[in-house]
């Protein structure tokens, strides 16, 4: 029997346990992360792994081609499941991860099935957090099992990481941070765009966010109304607009400049500058003057643009259209950049690339296709961190609760397919031995 038709046979026996161990994560996530992260470490420990525990501050965590504002970083202490299943000897190691931690648990009674029970209707398995992540975290155990009841052993190092990610968590950081590698990476977690295990995660754009805070001026007079007053002040929202104007015309400067071949083969363009919110004024008093607004935006940039230089282009942006108003002139826009990532690509020549692609058509006789519209994906942290060439994959899933929505699903199928292409990822980038 070759390596793959073990790996399958395998999964497939181990059908109803993989489904148990999914079911018993949903089911700890209202007792906390470091209860998931306990069953995860003793799973880990009865495969014969070395498991550590990594303890770290989110904050104390170097960043490199990246940032955060202090007021986005999670400032709680946090904890890394690492776990090293030594190979046999001459191969190349390979590092998983994925992430234990989920949204705030809130908004229960939308559920039409019970978050915790991990029930299964129609093909998919309902749960809290079980396509952001825990099913990520379930398929990196599970390969290990499906492997060593296959009889299989990598030649190289397997290192399965649970990190925390949400709110700049930051675990898979600081688990390179802190020594540990590989000569590759896997980065688990289930596709949002409707693909499965059709899809890999090899491209992820740049993205940075930001606010520009423009102020105005109020009438000089007592009167609580302003409007037979507006000619003598100054709107923070007209000159937001200002603002505004220019950022669209350098968006569809650099649309026509800034390419990159594989993105712009997907949505025709390679990057974008999106202004998703504007508050100014008071509701309800629609006779006052808006003395100050507040501006909220984005932008993607392909993986070969420097994170510096977008972020220069946007301040010269800002910095020309304020120069020739006489208002803003003098009272310069404030332009604050809340957090950023640097973007990353694995080349389809890749060995690694091909080591998944190969896995994925065994499993599912049919090679997947690169899904270049992941902008800040996780797949780029090992690559920026550390030059670790780093793609991901994962499952059919939905609903997702950080998207607002609710009765969060994987596909039971693809859940199981995930767990077959991951021990076979291994097999093909460490190379195989036989117990």
């Amino acid at each position: 029997m070759s390596a793959p038709q073990a790996i399958e046979a395998a999964a497939e026996a181990r059908r109803d346990a993989s489904i148990t161990f999914l079911r018993e994560l949903i089911a700890l996530q209202p007792k906390g992360e470091a209860e998931v992260q306990a069953h995860v470490a003793d799973a880990l420990r009865g495969l014969g792994c070395v498991v550590d525990s990594l303890r770290y501050a989110p904050t104390e965590v170097p960043m490199r081609h990246e940032f955060a504002a202090a007021a986005a970083m999670d400032k709680e202490e946090r904890a890394s499941i690492i776990a090293r299943l030594p190979g046999s000897g001459g191969g190349r190691s390979l590092i998983f991860f994925a992430h234990p931690d989920g949204e705030p648990i809130t908004g229960l009674e939308r559920w039409k099935h019970d978050p915790f029970a991990g029930e299964i209707e129609a093909g998919r398995l309902y749960g809290w957090g079980v396509s952001d992540d825990l099913s990520g975290v379930a398929i990196m155990v599970e390969a290990l099992q499906a492997l060593k009841e296959a009889g299989l052993r990598p030649a190289g190092d397997v290192l399965v990481t649970s990190t925390p990610s949400k709110r700049h968590a930051r675990g898979v950081a600081a688990a390179l941070h802190h020594g540990y590698g590989a000569d590759a990476a896997v980065y688990v977690h289930p596709a949002e765009s409707g693909q499965g295990m059709q899809e890999v995660k090899a491209i992820c754009s740049g993205q940075l966010y930001f606010s520009i805070t423009v102020a105005g001026r109020e009438p000089e007079t007592t009167e609580p109304g302003h409007t037979s007053f507006a000619h003598l002040a100054v709107s923070a929202l007209d000159k937001a607009i200002l603002i505004k104007a220019a950022l669209a015309a350098l968006d569809a400067e650099r649309g026509k400049r800034v390419h990159h071949a594989r993105i712009a083969e997907v949505v025709g363009r390679s990057t974008n500058i999106l202004i998703s919110t504007m508050r100014c004024g008071t509701e309800g008093r629609y006779g006052r003057m808006p003395i100050e607004c507040v501006m909220g935006g984005a932008v993607s940039f392909p993986p070969d643009e420097a994170m510096e230089a977008v972020q220069a282009e946007i301040a010269a942006a800002i910095a020309a259209a304020a120069a020739v108003d006489p208002w803003l002139a003098a009272h310069p826009p404030k332009l604050e950049w809340l957090s950023g990532v640097t973007g990353a690509e694995v080349p389809a020549a890749h060995p690694l690339f091909a080591a998944v692609s190969a896995s994925v058509h065994d499993v599912t006789g049919k090679a997947p296709f690169v899904n270049a519209m992941h902008t800040a994906s996780d797949i780029r942290v090992p690559m920026t961190q550390k030059g670790i060439p780093t793609v991901g994959f994962g499952p059919l899933g939905g609903d997702l609760s950080q998207n607002g929505r609710h009765d969060e699903w994987v596909d039971v199928d693809d859940y199981i397919r995930a767990i077959k292409v991951a021990a076979g990822t291994i097999m093909g980038w460490c190379g195989a031995a036989a117990e």
